[in-house]
Formats: C-alpha cells, sequence, structure tokens
C-alpha cells in the first residue's frame, strides 16, 4: 500500500500535469481561434458634434495563413458584419516575414488574406496601412493585392471622411521600424482645426506623435504580449510595441488605442491574450 505523502506526490504531479494539459489546450486550440469584441467610447475635444455616435472597427496583425490564422480572421469578419460599423480599419501586418529563405515569399499570402478580408462591410470604407512584415516582404504586392479588392491603403497620406456635414481625417503612416513613415508629409493637407485619426502600425510611435496635431491614434504590432503569465516576461513584444502593449492610453493630447492582433507570430497560441475586434464609437467631449 502506497503511503500517504506518495500518494499526495502523485496527485500533485497528476494535477500539475492536467493543469499543462489544459494551458495548451487553451493556449493552441481555443484562445487564438475565439476573437472577443472590445467596445470602447473614445471622446476628444476636436472631434465634430455632428459625427458623435461614429463608430470605427480596428483590426489588426492578420499574420494570414491557411491552417492557423484564417480561423480568428474568418471569425472576426462575421463579427464585424454583425456591428455594422460605419468605418474599418486595419492596421498592417497582413503577412509574415518567412523564418527561411527570400523574405519576398511571405508576400504570397497577400491575395488569400485580402480575398477574406473584402467580406468586410462599412459604408465609409475599408482603410489600411502596412505593419513591418508588410514592409519587409513585398509592400507592393500587399497593397496591390488589398487595392484588387477596394480596401484602400493609406500611404503617408490622410482622406477626409464626412458624414451629415461633419467632417474628420483619417491618416496613415507607413511603417516606422522599417523607417518609412513620414508624418509631416501625411498631415500637410489637413486643416489645423480639425480631428485626425492616424492609422500607425507600432503603438510606440505615439510619442514621436503626441508633438503634432493628432487626436487619436490606432494600432496594432504588439499582438498584446501574446502570452500573458503571472511572474513571466511576455512572449512577444517588438520594437516599437514596448511601451504601449495593449489597450488605450492618453500621451499628452493624443488618445492612443493598441489593438492584441488576430493572428500569432512565432507559435500559433495565445494565452490571457485573446484576438480582438476593437469597437470604437467617436464621441465630442
Amino acid at each position: 500500500m502506497l503511503s500517504p505523502a506518495i500518494n499526495r506526490r502523485k496527485f500533485i504531479q497528476l494535477a500539475a500535469a492536467g493543469g499543462a494539459a489544459a494551458l495548451a489546450v487553451d493556449g493552441f486550440l481555443l484562445e487564438p481561434n475565439r476573437p472577443r469584441v472590445v467596445r470602447q467610447e473614445i471622446a476628444l475635444r476636436r472631434w465634430p458634434p455632428l459625427l458623435d455616435g461614429f463608430t470605427i472597427v480596428l483590426l489588426s496583425d492578420f499574420h494570414y495563413d491557411p491552417i492557423f490564422s484564417v480561423h480568428p480572421i474568418s471569425a472576426a469578419i462575421d463579427m464585424v458584419n454583425g456591428l455594422r460599423p460605419d468605418l474599418v480599419v486595419l492596421a498592417g501586418d497582413f503577412v509574415s516575414e518567412p523564418w527561411f529563405g527570400p523574405v519576398a515569399k511571405g508576400a504570397r499570402q497577400a491575395e488569400p488574406c485580402a480575398q477574406l478580408l473584402r467580406k468586410l462591410e462599412a459604408p465609409y470604407g475599408l482603410w489600411a496601412i502596412m505593419g513591418n512584415h508588410d514592409a519587409s516582404t513585398d509592400p507592393r504586392r500587399v497593397t496591390g493585392a488589398l487595392g484588387d479588392v477596394g480596401i484602400q491603403v493609406l500611404l503617408n497620406q490622410s482622406v477626409p471622411i464626412e458624414r451629415n456635414g461633419g467632417r474628420f481625417w483619417l491618416g496613415g503612416v507607413n511603417d516606422a521600424v522599417e523607417g518609412k513613415a513620414d508624418l509631416a508629409g501625411t498631415l500637410q493637407n489637413v486643416p489645423s482645426a480639425e480631428a485626425t485619426v492616424l492609422l500607425a502600425h507600432e503603438p510606440d510611435y505615439a510619442d514621436f506623435v503626441a508633438r503634432h496635431p493628432v487626436d487619436l491614434q490606432l494600432s496594432g504590432h504588439s499582438h498584446g504580449g501574446q502570452i500573458r503569465l503571472p511572474f513571466v516576461p511576455m512572449f512577444y513584444l517588438p520594437e516599437l510595441a514596448k511601451k504601449y502593449i495593449w489597450g488605450p492610453y492618453k500621451i499628452r493630447e493624443l488618445t492612443l488605442y493598441t489593438n492584441p492582433g488576430l493572428g500569432t507570430i512565432g507559435i500559433p497560441a495565445r494565452l490571457n491574450c485573446p484576438p480582438e475586434v476593437t469597437l470604437l464609437t467617436m464621441r465630442h467631449s
């Protein structure tokens, strides 16, 4: 007959193994494929009162592949269309730079990713910027694939969005990690008194943006850390995503929201960091 101490030891070992197995199932099979909707009200001093209640959906970091990320992306598209937003913005990294071989081959996933994203619906359009993986593979192919399905890519430029006599400007900078961002050029045609929403892939770029007349920055890139465990460093915090990792922030007069993304990088797992569809409801403060 086993002693009580051995029984306790075996019980603890089995419990630990069972816990590890449950974490693995959740991290690899469940959480990465279950996007959630996060609703945020964003109040801006310069937001036009005539556009009070305007809704924007923010998605980011698709890292399309036909085995893993296709599932959360597909689920997110159904969620977005059910929310019926006024406008959808896509904050970059549609493809992934490969671990081996020519980097340009990563852009081969641009076309199937674009074909999936074309199902998104919003009366004021689908707008995108390039992420660092897009920029480092073949940005011309990625922008071309998106443009072919009606997704408009902002390349260091801004456009006016107007409804019922109200107007704001939607800007998008090229990737900051790759040194392609030109904020001055992006804002050059924007009237100084009008509200501006800027798409910038890297959230920590906000420290620079905050010195300019931008009201709201929408970013991705961080993956929210991707795997978040107590007392353990986050799995994935890339350059320019170590400070503003996930959620809303205020940097002087600038409001920032960092979306943790839909896809994964490195390993196809998430833990305590589900894929996110961010629904922003804009208000005049």
